[in-house]
């Protein structure tokens, strides 16, 4: 069983600004309303995400960090943290699991979403960018056993961050979704929470009407798909 200071508190770990937008906005809007704590963690800077010639990268940079913030006070999520990786080089080593193991132990989450790295085609209509997949992999290598085994990175124990089991992880993106989360009431929520991202979306009608049509069901319903897995060890 999760002790009770670890049954509500969920860590969305995302590759980009917006990533966890699209991933989970609307189910992490509804925990927040019931009290749940949540918080995003971002890998990459997201330096490389713009067609504007004009943009600088310190500017893009500062503005997605924003934005991301923004995005998620609309959520009602309890914090935001930026790992700054280098967007678009993103690989999985050493050092990226360290930063996964070392928030997990600290934020001590019941739950984390992030990325399903195991695909490279997402339902025949993306290719999963190579930042998710480094992302998604690091994060459940992270939640398991990494997180969980006091010998790894022993140096944590000195800081007082001690060993945690993970007891709930929800993948997005993913070929095989297992739970469907309703999200018909927040729809509109998750839309304004992914319009915070001016410099990627932000009004844009033809960027309203593809949310609501990629989270419609056929039965009318607006549903958020995750591939769930509840860790027995």
């Amino acid at each position: 069983m999760a002790t009770p200071e670890e049954a509500q508190v969920a860590l969305v770990i995302a590759a980009h600004p917006d990533d966890g937008d699209f991933g989970c906005a609307g189910y992490a809007a509804q925990l927040a309303a019931q009290g749940w704590e949540i918080h995003f963690l971002v890998c990459t800077n997201g330096a490389k995400g713009t067609s504007d010639r004009n943009m600088t990268r310190e500017r893009l940079i500062a503005l997605r960090r924003d934005e991301q913030r923004e995005a998620c006070r609309r959520m009602g999520v309890s914090d935001v943290h930026f790992l700054d990786n280098e967007d678009g080089e993103l690989v999985y080593d050493r050092r990226l699991l360290e930063q996964l193991v070392r928030y997990i132990r600290m934020l001590r989450p019941h739950t984390v979403f992030t990325h399903d790295p195991t695909d490279i085609i997402v339902r025949d209509s993306f290719i999963n960018h190579p930042d998710h997949r480094a992302t998604g992999t690091a994060s459940l290598d992270a939640i398991y056993p990494t997180a969980r085994d006091h010998l790894n990175f022993p140096e944590h124990l000195a800081e007082g961050l001690e060993p945690h089991r993970v007891r709930e992880v929800l993948l997005w993106g993913s070929n095989q979704p297992n739970f469907d989360v309703d999200i018909s009431t927040g729809v509109d929520r998750k839309i304004h929470a992914l319009t915070a991202h001016v410099t990627q979306f932000g009004d844009r009608e033809d960027f309203i009407t593809f949310v609501r049509e990629r989270w419609k069901a056929e039965d009318g319903r607006y549903l958020e798909q995750f591939r769930r897995i509840v860790l027995q060890f």
